[in-house]
């Protein structure tokens, strides 16, 4: 009997782990086989750069010291400053600068030992090309001595400083030095060092350098020509005089984005039902309205003891809060008129939100500015009509709901921004001062805006005034920031006052009391949650302002308002 022998096959998962170690196998030959061609050409490129920069390098070395220069460029010579160049079928930049240079060997600047500070020439090669793996690039330094005793070279120095907002060195920024007033004419694009700083030293005696300072992603700086409009720059374009040094700073750093809404600010509504007929009234009992008088309904000559009227739903648009409720009533003796208030499904408002609810109120002006508009955006009044003499009847002429609603989105809006830098004085021109128009959407974005502390503004022919703002004018935008300003708009009256309140910390306070007083006059606000308090329709006069806040002292002067004022008020902790 011949044994058996037990033969295996080969399972699914043995075919899957086979190919997944197949995969792995062949996927590494290839990014090896990627990453051999990339390094290949990367050495190729590499090797077209050091040899168009060593080209270069050797043809200035090969001319004469007084001939190594650039077109333009100071010292002047005969070679492109940049220039494209196809090698080996790559687009290289090629940038070349030569500056005279000071040997600190001997001295630098005004303790140099024999007074001469262009002692040698340095050479600088700059070579970019972009690969897959993006931008690359290599520089070559040289540096070129005169042949016998080096000599002093005419004109002056020329130093340009570049920094940001915090004072610290702008590494790489563009510098770009024109002057068409010397021969020959200057025109240099060159690049700060690790220090922000450029240096040219034999920068021919001459006015009228121009400079301009930029940098990928950041603001720009630049100097200024004389002009009507601009009549004292500052800065202004550049003077260098013989054996003297010019040195200019400019500033420059990340710029923001800067983004403006408009509206129309928090206005007050009334609701109010004539009582000149049944629209408004969604039931009533036992009452009569006629000719704008709501009363008990008389029957065979005798008025009804007890009668009701409610209203229809009342729910503003844009609601921002419930301020009172006002009636103009008649109760002769032996009647009364009581009123309540309920909700959209028609429940009592509880005593908690506005207390005495419950009993009912008997006065003509009612409080309701405790009422949330988040949990109510719709009231509902019922009158209470009772009278205790058949011959007499309590009667309501009118009612109305006064509410505030908005802000509201306020398109097409045209404002003003202007920031704090200048660029010329007496008359002060600002470098930034442009006028904007909100969007259909009520908003504008501006991109690649320079730090500064812009103040936004309403111009008086756009036929409103700025009510409020949120953040208050005027802001600052920090470098590489976003911010986000709300602009808030009223009609325009003639003379108007806009408080806002901070600690003297600078935190803005909400619920502080702004009083504002004069003879005749004396109205009370209190400030938003951003912290300000608005006042339209006033003379132009002197006014008492005060404003008092929980743990702060009071705060009190006085201010002439002409036209649109503003007034910051800082309270100082108790």
């Amino acid at each position: 009997m011949h044994g058996l022998h037990e033969q295996r096959g080969v399972t699914l998962i043995d075919t899957l782990v086979g190919s997944a170690l197949m995969l792995l196998v062949f996927v590494g030959i290839a990014a090896a086989f990627r990453l051999s061609v990339e390094v290949v050409t990367n050495n190729k490129a590499r090797a077209g750069a050091i040899a168009l920069a060593n080209e270069r390098m050797e043809y200035l070395r090969s001319l004469s010291y007084s001939q190594i220069g650039v077109i333009g460029g100071i010292p002047a010579g005969n070679v492109l400053q940049e220039e494209v160049v196809a090698y080996n079928g790559i687009d290289y930049t090629r940038r070349t600068m030569v500056l005279y240079s000071d040997d600190p060997g001997d001295g630098l600047g005004g303790a140099d030992a024999n007074g001469i500070v262009a002692d040698y020439k340095t050479i600088r090669v700059e070579i970019n090309w972009v690969s897959k793996q993006g931008e690359r690039g290599l520089t070559l330094v040289g540096r070129v001595s005169p042949f016998g005793i080096e000599t002093a070279v005419p004109g002056g120095t020329l130093t340009i400083n570049v920094v940001n907002e915090a004072a610290a060195p702008v590494v790489n920024a563009q510098v770009d030095i024109a002057n068409t007033g010397t021969t020959p004419t200057i025109n240099i694009r060159t690049y700060t060092n690790i220090d922000g700083s450029i240096t040219f030293i034999g920068a021919p005696a001459a006015s009228g350098y121009q400079i301009v300072v930029s940098k990928t992603g950041y603001s720009s700086a630049q100097t200024y020509p004389v002009t009507v409009q601009n009549p004292n720059p500052d800065p202004r374009h550049l003077t260098v005089a013989d054996n003297q040094t010019t040195s200019a700073n400019f500033t420059i750093d990340y710029v923001s984005t800067k983004m403006v809404e408009t509206f129309t600010q928090v206005r007050e509504g009334t609701w109010t039902d004539p009582l000149t007929d049944t629209s408004k009234i969604e039931i009533m009992a036992s009452t009569s309205v006629s000719a704008g008088v709501a009363s008990l309904e008389a029957i065979a000559g005798a008025y009804e003891p007890y009668g009701f009227i409610r209203s229809v739903a009342v729910s503003p648009a844009i609601l921002y809060r419930w301020k009172s409720f006002v009636a103009a009533t008649s109760t002769p003796e032996a009647t009364g008129i009581l009123f309540r208030f309920y909700d959209n499904a028609l429940a009592l408002i509880p005593e908690g939100v506005l207390p005495g609810n419950s009993a009912g109120f008997a006065t003509s002006t009612i409080d309701l500015s405790g009422i949330s508009t988040t949990t109510y955006q719709t009231l509902r009044v019922v009158s209470f009509l009772t009278s205790g003499d058949a011959n007499v009847t309590p009667s309501i002429n009118s009612y109305s709901f006064v509410y505030e609603y908005g802000p509201e989105p306020f398109p097409n809006l045209s404002f003003t921004m202007r920031g704090a830098k200048t660029i010329g004085n007496s008359p002060t021109v600002y470098k930034y001062n442009q006028t904007h128009v909100s969007d259909a959407s009520a908003r504008l974005t501006l991109s690649n805006i320079e730090a500064d502390t812009y103040t936004l503004g309403i111009a008086a022919s756009t036929g409103y005034v700025l009510a409020e703002s949120c953040n208050p004018q005027p802001e600052t935008l920090l470098p590489a920031s976003s911010q986000t300003t709300k602009l808030y708009v009223l009609p325009l009256t003639t003379h108007t006052l806009l408080v806002d309140v901070r600690s003297n910390a600078g935190a803005l306070l909400q619920g502080a009391t702004v009083e504002l007083s004069k003879t005749g006059y004396d109205e009370m606000l209190t400030t938003s949650s951003c912290g300000q308090a608005f006042f339209e329709g006033l003379e132009n006069d002197i006014y008492t302002v005060t404003v008092s806040g929980s743990g702060y002292q009071q705060y009190t002067t006085n201010i002439t308002v002409n036209g649109a004022t503003t007034l910051s008020a800082a309270l100082n902790p108790l």
